[in-house]
């Protein structure tokens, strides 16, 4: 029971995007009080720039002291030009994330497992094929194009370039060197990780996620690749035999180089930690010889590389089977894993059946394929010299890109002029927007934002996971109509040219950001959008990713929350808003396997906007099971509050689903506090909202205001929920404080016998 000695210590998270503190803490201003720069623990300031009190929480008739802090993450996805150079790494993150994507593996089946783990080693060795396609396409640029065509003797390319330049050691030099010190980069960036200011790591918990013991492997693999394939674009390509018997000796060990690196990452196999320098070093050499082959042969002539071609279409070759092996061997997994959740209604089910990992990886290939191509043309086009040429695999890549953003454009139109007003007209105005607001225009508007919210909830997966489908068959109807048959139509033409406008504007578009992010560090931070969520997850598939910042915030926060609680009369609520609430969803799972019972009962959970049930539960089944919520929400006995919006296009219900209306009640099922899930209902209270379970769903736009508590008019969609006063009651029930507005015991629980 609360005594006289009772406070209420709320940690929010921030959220997507870069987050002031007086924007997460709804402060005039803030000061640091704890926490090392990456991540920081704010209060609000007085006018001496001193930690000062929170509001007071109503709760209990009465009013309770709070210490209000907030946890900002954002140092490490944003806010320096050295991250904003992460936008590149963009295809290599894909490729990282489809690896959570990957069904859970049932315990007790075999055959289950074995398919784990080839996908698992496939995942692998499409993201090492990633790095060395990224790796040809940049030797392609810098070697062929600019070093042997555009730096050529009597080219007339770049004509302000000395002729001591285009001598063939300085040409050689010239694109080598590069490609060194982005070698150099990638490795650097596959090594960096962040200082945990905590006990412990993230291992324990129902919600479990961790690193990958074997990246430090795939770390020096992935760098011995990138080496290889310059070295062999150099050696004139894998068709290619050279003729000398020197020659013949490098190129046979460059492939073979080459082929060990594909088997370990297929196999994970650790090199060893004193083998790695070693192992970096021969490749290192490979390359260096190879140029100094090339130099001592007299260089390349005045016409573009013989090994550009069968490089690029090799690597894009081998990428393009190993997804399409990988897509093969994950369909059967996800049968397998089926029984776990095909009970589930289709809203909590997996996406695509567990099949989504598959696309995704086409999607990363896709996109680093077309970022090679469109930078590429880009060069090509503002050297200024018609005669360069570029490989011939790269007009396919632009037919298919062209195909893709007018199939993708038609989707979307077909989606959101169509689609949305459709469903608006079938259903009209929910009748749960009839139960929370007041007055008809309200209801219009309401009505209105929650068709397209809901629409693009349902849907909006499906769109991107469409274009990414029928762009991968496509892909693979070309490469038998161009290499099959021989066949190029003439309609190749007008998509070609749509295509390249569309890569070369995405691969400068990619560049000039980087630069604008260079020349002003704020504007980087807009990049902090993308990177938030890639780089949630560890380094697994792919170790040239940005560091993983969950693995460490969640033991910091849970650090932090323990700090608090050794005061007995303390009380600690976590809130998180959008992604942020991810993390204090795994901070408090944590917490609960980590506190004893007597600690436990002074932690609660507060989620605002969070795409935990619509969007991760369903894209990463195996990372957060419904079981392992469930556990946690019975843990906590129903003391994780969830504010949501109908009209949140981001986020949604988290705890409860199958909503109805009947008799002016809110019905559906959700979690239980006594453990498993049930049918719960609610009616809304005097401010329009509508506690249903572990949901707090609000009115929006609110209702007019009352003088006591900040307001905001029009549809706040995913912005704002501070403003609502439904916040306050949230946390005091999250903190074991409160009950429902409209005191009716249903309204939270429900008025039914739980159910298991």
């Amino acid at each position: 029971m609360p005594g006289p000695d009772t406070r209420v210590v709320e940690i929010r998270v921030a959220g997507l995007v870069g987050t002031s503190g007086e924007t997460l803490l709804d402060a005039v201003s803030t000061v640091d009080v704890a926490g090392d720069g990456l991540g920081r623990v704010v209060r609000p300031a007085d006018r001496l720039r001193r930690p000062a009190p929170g509001p007071v929480l109503p709760a209990l008739g009465r009013s309770l002291p709070r210490t209000l802090e907030g946890y900002l993450w954002h140092g490490m996805t944003s806010g320096g030009a050295a991250k904003a150079t992460w936008a590149l790494l963009f295809p290599f993150s894909l490729a990282n994330v489809a690896f959570w994507m990957l069904p859970p593996v049932p315990p007790d089946r075999r055959l289950a497992r074995v398919l784990g783990a080839v996908c698992r080693g496939l995942l692998r060795v499409a993201a090492l094929l990633l790095t060395m396609l990224l790796m040809g396409q940049l030797a392609a640029i810098a070697l062929d194009l600019f070093a042997a065509q555009c730096l050529a003797p009597g080219s007339g390319c770049l004509p302000v370039i000395p002729d001591a330049v285009r001598s063939v050691p300085a040409r050689i030099a010239v694109g080598v060197l590069p490609l060194l010190a982005v070698i150099f980069v990638l490795h650097r960036i596959s090594s960096a990780t962040w200082a945990v200011h905590a006990d412990g790591d993230l291992t324990g918990g129902p919600l479990r996620m961790r690193a990958d013991p074997e990246t430090p492997a795939l770390r020096c693999l992935h760098t011995v690749a990138a080496l290889a394939s310059v070295a062999l674009l150099l050696l004139g390509g894998p068709f290619r035999v050279p003729g000398g018997t020197f020659d013949l000796v490098v190129w046979i060990v460059t492939l073979a180089v080459v082929l060990a690196t594909v088997v370990a990452a297929a196999i994970g196999v650790d090199t060893g930690r004193f083998a790695r320098p070693g192992v970096l070093a021969f490749a290192g050499l490979l390359v260096v010889v190879a140029a100094v082959r090339l130099v001592l042969s007299n260089g390349p002539g005045a016409g573009p590389l013989p090994g550009t071609n069968g490089v690029v279409e090799g690597l894009g070759a081998a990428l393009v089977g190993v997804t399409v092996l990988f897509a093969l061997f994950l369909a059967p997994a996800a049968l397998l894993a089926r029984p776990g959740w095909k009970h589930k209604p289709r809203r909590l089910r997996p996406w695509m059946g567990g099949w989504a990992a598959a696309p995704v990886l086409a999607l990363a290939g896709l996109l680093g394929g077309g970022f090679g191509a469109g930078l590429a043309e880009a060069v090509r086009r503002l050297s200024g010299a018609g005669s360069l040429r570029v490989p011939d695999t790269y007009l396919l890549v632009t037919v298919l890109w062209g195909a893709g953003l007018a199939l993708a454009a038609v989707l979307g139109v077909l989606g959101f002029a169509v689609a949305v007003p459709l469903r608006r007209l079938r259903r009209g105005i929910p009748e749960i927007v009839e139960l929370m607001e007041l007055d008809e225009q309200q209801e219009a508007k309401a009505a209105a934002a929650w068709a397209r919210s809901a629409w693009e909830r349902r849907h909006l997966h499906h769109l991107a996971l469409a274009v990414a489908s029928a762009m991968s068959a496509g892909g693979a109807a070309l490469l038998v109509l161009r290499f099959g048959f021989g066949l190029v139509p003439g309609w190749f033409g007008p998509l070609s040219a749509i295509g390249v406008v569309a890569l070369g504007a995405l691969a400068a578009g990619l560049l000039r950001v980087v630069y604008t992010a260079a020349r002003t560090p704020q504007r980087s931070r807009h990049l902090g959008a993308l990177a938030d969520l890639v780089c949630f997850w560890p380094r697994a598939a792919h170790p040239t990713v940005p560091p993983c910042y969950a693995l460490k915030v969640v033991p910091e926060l849970a650090a932090r929350a323990r700090e608090h609680l050794a005061e007995p009369g303390t009380r600690v609520v976590l809130s998180g808003y959008n992604l942020g609430s991810l993390l204090t969803v795994m901070a408090a799972a944590r917490l609960a396997a980590e506190l004893p019972e007597a600690d436990l009962e002074r932690v609660g959970v507060l989620t605002a906007g969070s795409p935990l049930q619509w969007g991760y539960q369903r894209a990463f089944p195996a990372l957060l099971p419904q079981e392992s919520l469930e556990r946690l929400f019975a843990d906590l006995d129903g003391r994780w509050r969830a504010l949501c919006r109908g009209t949140d296009i981001f986020g949604g219900g988290v705890t409860t689903w199958r909503h109805s209306v009947a008799d002016r009640r809110l019905h559906g099922v959700g979690f239980l506090p006594d453990g498993g899930c049930g049918p719960v209902s609610a009616t809304a209270d005097e401010n329009g909202v509508l506690i249903l379970g572990g949901d707090h769903w609000l009115p929006d736009p609110l209702r007019g205001p009352t003088g006591r508590h900040r307001w905001a008019p029009g549809v706040l969609k995913h912005q704002d929920y501070v403003v609502d006063a439904e916040w306050d009651h949230a946390v005091a029930m999250a903190a074991g404080l409160g009950k429902p507005s409209c005191g009716e015991q249903g309204s939270l629980f429900g008025d039914f016998p739980p159910k298991r």
